[in-house]
């Protein structure tokens, strides 16, 4: 075939399978129109270093991101982060507290994607105003005093949000990807790469090494223009163990593997535990069994262990999206451990450490 009969008009028919249905706001715009203060700035500048000492081992404290798998309602969204911001002042000797603001999801097969993408819950998918609408919370959530954390998933939405937020995590389907590890390159803050799906800690290890390194790649720029961004390399990763396929791997064997495994890839051995997905076999209530056998090996001389994730929301459970009307704090996505549970475990755990 000529190359001539290859380029084919933009307007001819059936060309794609694709429509620009909005044309979104470039992220340079998105911050000038809900900007970070100077104050604010440097708060989230104090929480990454916060996070960097704890991960280098300058700072004791427990590192531990918890809030609901996903946000839908603003309204309870603030409200967790209110009492997450009160327990905070309470427990910040011995725990940093990190509120989960995690407004993409990543779906096996088909779903509601999460807030930034679909906000009116409706499959409307107005992401002009999901975008506004998860900057706006993560701006509230940082004026609350707490640092944020989030999940990134889409790369081209990472722009929106790269200056807010203290920690990020790279899931469990995500970590072999080239485009995220070049993308962790780049940002200014600790991340967390997860294991993959079936438990092995190989892909997070090689996710580590290349996030580490610094990355020529197609990327857009803060006008939302095609570029070549060059990167300097992220410093600040660490293994996020979630379990797999073959079940958990929170226990002391697992973990020993796990720092056997980062040393071998010549990696430091800074270690964080899902409580939930598969170190819970996706039950909620059995997150507080694997915190405290975390928080036992941590006491008992494991500084390997720098962290935990908790999903947790104002109630407990689960519920699901377009079977009646919502029930107000209770997850639309993975269960979670309810509010007063969730107190309960990190007094407690400040009291043993």
């Amino acid at each position: 075939m000529h190359a001539s009969n290859l380029a084919l008009p933009l307007s001819q028919p059936h060309a794609a399978n694709t429509t620009v249905s909005q044309r979104l706001p470039s992220p340079h715009l998105l911050k000038q129109q809900m900007p970070l203060p100077s104050d604010l700035a440097q708060q989230v500048h104090s929480h990454r270093q916060a996070i960097r000492a704890i991960l280098e081992g300058r700072d004791e404290r427990l590192l531990v991101v918890v809030g609901p798998c996903s946000i839908h309602d603003p309204r309870s969204a603030l409200e967790y982060a209110d009492r997450l911001a009160n327990l905070s002042r309470e427990v910040d000797d011995k725990l940093l507290l990190v509120m989960r603001a995690y407004v993409e999801k990543p779906r096996t097969t088909v779903g509601w994607k999460g807030l930034a993408y679909d906000p009116h819950l409706d499959g409307s998918d107005d992401m002009h105003a999901g975008l506004a609408l998860s900057r706006g919370l993560m701006l509230n959530m940082i004026e609350r005093g707490l640092p944020v954390a989030t999940e990134l998933l889409q790369p081209m939405a990472a722009g929106y949000f790269d200056d807010v937020l203290g920690w990020a995590a790279i899931g469990a389907r995500t970590t072999e990807s080239q485009i995220h590890r070049e993308l962790v390159s780049g940002l200014a803050l600790p991340v967390g790469f997860k294991n993959g799906t079936d438990g092995g800690i190989g892909i997070a290890c090689d996710a580590m090494r290349s996030a580490a390194a610094s990355h020529r790649h197609f990327g857009m720029d803060a006008q939302g223009y095609p570029a070549i961004i060059e990167t300097l390399g992220n410093p600040d990763t660490h293994l996020v163990l979630r379990g797999g396929h073959q079940g958990p791997n929170f226990d002391a064997r697992s973990v020993a593997q796990a720092r056997q495994g980062l040393a071998k890839a010549g990696l430091q051995a800074r270690i964080m535990v899902d409580c939930s997905h598969a170190n819970s076999g996706k039950d909620p209530a059995r997150q507080p069994a694997v915190f405290d056998d975390v928080l036992a090996q941590r006491l008992a001389g494991d500084r390997s262990l720098v962290g935990v994730m908790l999903e947790g929301h104002l109630f407990d459970g689960c519920q699901t999206l377009g079977k009646g009307t919502l029930k107000y704090g209770v997850s639309i996505t993975d269960g979670c451990l309810g509010w007063s549970a969730t107190e309960t475990l990190l007094r407690q755990a400040a009291m043993r450490l």
